[in-house]
């Protein structure tokens, strides 16, 4: 449901998971997991040379145990091809369903494939890295640049924390980075509604909001090692998932900051992941809406994120003309306007929030 005015109310259909399982060990109980969603007994499993060995085979193993028929695919990139690609192997196999065992890349570019073979897929993430684990928005490269793509929210989502806790930490601080993100996200949406008359959800807003004070307020737990953490993060970035799939679009946790991370993407010859910069992102937009973004900043020191240029990697002038081209990224109103940053501004800005020296 979304509100336009004050007293004008759209209804729509949301799509969301039949189930979400998040424990320790669950991938040996994949094939049992499946077999209550009865999405059918043939599928095909996709995976890159990575988490093929990770969790793909065991999973595979999991479901053949379960009377599942199962092939597998393996991509190496988040392109538009590569979906193409896991379309053509679905519609190949006559499959039932598609299952994705991997990072971000490995699950978009299912999601988006299955989307267009119209069956339905099951994310079983490897890392915790981004909340694009269980929403309908699939980001993949195309013409040499990332764009989002409509796709189908997962029917399982199987979040498995041993595996989790397997994964480099950065991963998973990464996650909180993209989660914590969601704070100017919803201000960026919000004034957009404002100034633009554009639809909101306020649910969407509240559940995003919500998702990033939960990684706040248990920053503590946040640390490499922690009995929780994965828990924690896996949850968080499942609900920031489902503010969008309510949303019907990605308003609800990508706003300038992502647009931001995008540019650098773009920019950078070896650009940090998505979750990092978003984060960093997350301190500068903030501190342009007038909000607490020391807050975000201590946050993510706290938790050992990167919240500078130098600690990411990227070299300064590539902070300053993402900033200052961030704007172009896609027709989305954010804090940035029509105009975008001056050099000058974005240059203040990163200097001021302490992203560069």
């Amino acid at each position: 449901m979304e509100k336009t005015s004050e007293n004008e109310w759209i209804f729509k259909t949301v799509e969301l998971p039949r189930m979400i399982s998040v424990g320790n060990n669950l991938i040996d109980q994949a094939g049992k997991i499946m077999n209550k969603a009865n999405l059918g007994k043939t599928g095909v499993l996709i995976a890159d040379p990575i988490t093929i060995k990770i969790a793909g085979e065991t999973t595979i193993d999991s479901l053949e145990k379960s009377n599942f028929e199962m092939t597998q695919h393996l991509i190496s990139s988040a392109s538009i091809g590569e979906s193409h690609e896991v379309e053509k192997v679905i519609k190949e196999y006559e499959a039932d369903f598609a299952v994705a065992v991997g990072g971000g890349a490995v699950i978009d570019v299912t999601k988006y494939g299955s989307f267009l073979a119209n069956v339905p897929f099951v994310s079983v993430p490897t890392v915790a890295s981004h909340d694009g684990i269980a929403s309908s928005r699939a980001s993949l490269h195309k013409d040499n640049k990332k764009h989002s793509f409509t796709a189908h929210t997962p029917a399982i989502v199987i979040g498995d924390t041993s595996i989790i806790n397997n994964a480099p930490f950065k991963f998973t601080l990464s996650g909180c980075g993209d989660v914590i993100s969601n704070l100017t996200a919803v201000l960026d949406w919000e004034l957009s509604h404002r100034l633009k008359g554009e639809a909101i959800s306020s649910y969407a807003s509240h559940l995003s909001r919500l998702t990033a004070q939960m990684v706040i307020e248990h920053r503590k737990e946040v640390y490499k090692g922690s009995p929780s953490v994965s828990d924690l993060v896996l949850k968080a970035l499942v609900t920031s998932s489902m503010a969008m799939c309510i949303a019907g679009s990605s308003r609800p946790a990508s706003g300038a900051e992502h647009m931001f991370s995008h540019a650098l993407d773009e920019l950078s010859a070896s650009p940090a992941l998505h979750g990092e910069q978003c984060g960093v992102g997350a301190i500068l937009m903030m501190y342009l809406h007038n909000g607490d973004w020391k807050l975000i900043k201590d946050t993510l020191e706290e938790i050992g994120a990167p919240t500078t240029a130098k600690e990411m990697g990227i070299p300064d002038k590539d902070i300053i003309t993402a900033l200052t081209t961030a704007h172009t990224i896609r027709d989305r109103y954010t804090i940035l306007g029509d105009t975008g940053l001056s050099q000058k501004a974005a240059e203040k800005l990163a200097t001021k929030t302490g992203v560069i020296d």
